[in-house]
């Protein structure tokens, strides 16, 4: 379990927090208990989400377990520093449908002594690096990967496969669209994708193919 950092107040730079793991992980319920612990130590704290991010509420962020927080929606990272005045602790969730310069933004915010406490996808439907996350979890002090359990296998799951048919990257969902798989649930069920897409000719016009005249 994360430990938060003994804070030194002769120092005056703050430092990062990476939550990262799949769909149905805890991402977004390890990011509500550290920001309520900070609550609770009368710290003064704000929590982001990326103004498209309207599956649950407008404003709250909610975790699957239906924890919440409320949270201010802003449509891009540019508009975080200018709302996080005189903050001691800063939440960011789905921290991978921001723009790249969410990876400035939180530096920017610990570099002026703020705690920055990130959530999101490290991987997206296809399995490769989605967004800021890469660089977000290359410049944080701390990074915690969380996993979910592959509902077919019942191993620790890291990808989320997608169960909808559009492909477009960024689609928001819950069970009707995704699952959590392990690694050898992913590849199976990518292979079995791949192959639907492959045409199955029929076994006579093997044996004879037509001549083109």
């Amino acid at each position: 379990m994360f430990l938060e950092n003994t804070v030194n107040h002769k120092e005056q730079f703050g430092w990062i927090e990476v939550i990262c793991g799949s769909m149905f992980s805890g991402k977004t319920e390890e990011l509500i208990r550290r920001l309520k612990r900070a609550k609770f130590a009368k710290q003064k704290v704000e929590i982001f989400k990326p103004a498209i991010d309207t599956r649950y509420d407008d404003e709250l962020v909610i975790s699957h377990d239906a924890n919440e927080i409320r949270s201010t929606p802003v449509p891009a990272a540019a508009n975080i520093p200018i709302l996080a005045d005189g903050c001691d602790v800063i939440g960011i969730d789905e921290a991978q449908f921001f723009d790249e310069e969410i990876v400035k933004v939180c530096n920017d915010l610990a570099n002026r002594g703020i705690r920055v406490i990130v959530a999101g996808l490290d991987m997206d439907f296809k399995g490769n690096p989605f967004g800021p996350m890469p660089a977000l979890m290359a410049t944080a002090e701390y990074v915690t990967k969380v996993h979910a359990v592959c509902t077919r296998t019942g191993n620790l799951a890291q990808f989320s496969y997608r169960k909808a048919t559009s492909d477009d990257l960024v689609l928001l969902g819950e069970t009707e669209e995704y699952e959590p798989l392990s690694r050898s649930a992913y590849y199976k069920a990518m292979l079995r994708e791949r192959l639907k897409t492959i045409e199955v000719k029929d076994p006579e016009e093997l044996k004879n193919p037509k001549t083109k005249d």
